[in-house]
């Protein structure tokens, strides 16, 4: 096969990959040649598995994409200012040394899904086909879906600040090339792609365990979660609600109190596919490496990142929720988040990364229920969560506050890359809080940057990468950054 070395917006990622996962079937590719690649439904899925590939990469999913969300606010932070993470918790960028990552990644996933669906509807197939060609065009339209969301959330500021009329970033739909000078889209642009990509994703995806990919349920919550950050609370919750309620008849199911602990490294099946509905699926013969959230993570690692007093004392208020099994200490200096548990006979820098759990869908439906004033199904959606971290709890009889779901996604989400976007969002400001605990003596905040994180910040957005701007005359820079 020939390779194409295609150019998406004005950057050009050229991505080696290989793959030794067993459950996929054909080798990936990240570099095709659009008149030849595809031309029968094994070249989709080929060029599917190429798409999972990149986003397994440490400078994707498996890595940055998750943690930027974690460390730019007030749960969890670099352990020094020479972790690889610093320059994000510190807010250290500028226009012209800002991540470039983000949107190349991105980009290159977008590009690669317009591929297979510039082509897949031409190609002919056999009747019996059909719905294996629905699934896999659904897979590409999810997935462009979620690096649409991303990249928008990223670069843009969030939809609830000024009814998405600011900028978000280049919708596109084809194969860019050199000269391609795209301009950015508004916020609600973006938005109303994503959610027309989502939708019609769940209309075509199979409900059945996918182990590494994206099936119509974790679409489905996916959408919810854009829902939920558009402020359209009624589809937010229904989605989320109709998700639940297929997921769990698809044998999906919250982890239980004694389960919780462990079950992050449990190797998922359609038996017992747990309550992870998408996941970076990640093999010694496909390592991410050490850059990746598991070794970042890891006092036995690179230990990047810990969290912080504040959240620590946070959390163990109720000396009895599971979640405290979770953190794992470097004697009495650092606590970090033990999520990323390697499956059996793999290193902690192969860990899988869950992206999409049952539980963010429960907590989507409790905060949709509260910006609805239905304090009954509020509780309903919050209590699971609540008794799962400790049976002897209960929300039962409770008016649950905005302010309390908010708490129990900090909780319970704690180290998957929510806590910016969820106060943000909302119109929180964070404020990073210096406290000492004997348990944590060595953890102390270490940037300028502890109060006044919020919509009005400009660094909660990234910088337009300075090789986009430099090779684009209609791109536009963020505001305050300077052109």
């Amino acid at each position: 096969m020939k390779l194409l070395k295609y150019l998406f917006v004005s950057s050009v990622l050229l991505v080696a990959t290989s793959c030794g996962n067993n459950w996929l079937d054909l080798d990936p590719s990240t570099s095709v040649d659009t008149e030849t690649s595809i031309k029968i439904l094994s070249d989709v899925e080929f060029t599917l598995n190429g798409i999972y590939s990149t986003m397994q990469s440490s400078d994707a999913y498996s890595g940055r994409l998750v943690y930027y969300g974690d460390v730019t606010a007030d749960d969890m932070q670099a352990v020094s200012s020479t972790k690889r993470v610093a320059n994000y918790y510190r807010f250290n960028f500028t226009k012209d040394n800002g991540p470039t990552s983000h949107w190349s990644y991105l980009y290159s996933i977008i590009q690669n899904c317009n591929l297979i669906l510039m082509n897949i509807d031409k190609l002919k197939i056999d009747e019996e086909d059909a719905a294996y060609r629905d699934d896999l065009k659904g897979e590409a339209l999810a997935l462009r879906g979620l690096a649409l969301f991303d990249l928008t959330r990223i670069f843009g500021y969030p939809y609830t600040k000024n009814n998405g009329a600011s900028l978000g970033v280049p919708i596109i739909e084809g194969l860019s090339t050199i000269d391609s000078k795209p301009t950015r889209n508004t916020v609600a642009q973006c938005y109303e792609k994503i959610i027309d990509d989502l939708t019609k994703s769940t209309k075509l995806l199979s409900g059945k365990f996918n182990k590494g990919k994206i099936n119509k349920w974790g679409a489905m919550v996916l959408l919810s979660r854009v829902y939920l950050y558009k402020n359209d609370n009624t589809n937010a919750f229904n989605t989320a609600k109709e998700a639940i309620e297929g997921a769990e008849k698809q044998g999906y199911a919250l982890w239980t109190n004694e389960e919780y602990p462990t079950a992050w490294g449990n190797d998922a099946s359609a038996s017992n596919p747990g309550e992870v509905l998408f996941e970076i699926v990640n093999l010694t013969t496909d390592s991410p490496g050490k850059e990746s959230m598991g070794y970042l993570n890891s006092k036995d690692g690179y230990d990047d990142m810990c969290i912080t007093c504040s959240f620590y004392q946070f959390l163990k208020e109720d000396p009895n929720d599971v979640r405290l099994k979770l953190l794992s200490f470097d004697k009495k200096y650092y606590a970090y988040i033990f999520k990323y548990q390697p499956q059996q006979n793999e290193n902690i820098e192969d860990a899988n990364i869950p992206l999409i759990r049952l539980s963010e869908a429960y907590l989507i439906a409790a905060e949709a229920a509260v910006k609805l004033n239905d304090n009954d199904a509020a509780v309903d959606f919050l209590d699971p969560i609540v008794r799962r971290a400790n049976p002897d709890k209960t929300v039962q009889g409770e008016k649950i506050t905005l302010e309390r779901v908010l708490n129990e996604r900090r909780k319970e989400l704690v180290a998957e890359g929510h806590r910016m976007y969820d106060a943000v969002r909302n119109g929180l400001t964070i404020e990073r809080v210096n406290v000492t605990d004997k348990n944590l003596s060595k953890t102390k905040h270490d940037t300028k940057y502890m109060k006044d994180i919020n919509w009005d910040f400009y660094m909660i957005v990234l910088p337009i990468p300075k090789r986009e701007m430099d090779a684009n005359p209609n791109m536009e820079q963020n505001p305050e950054y300077g052109n």
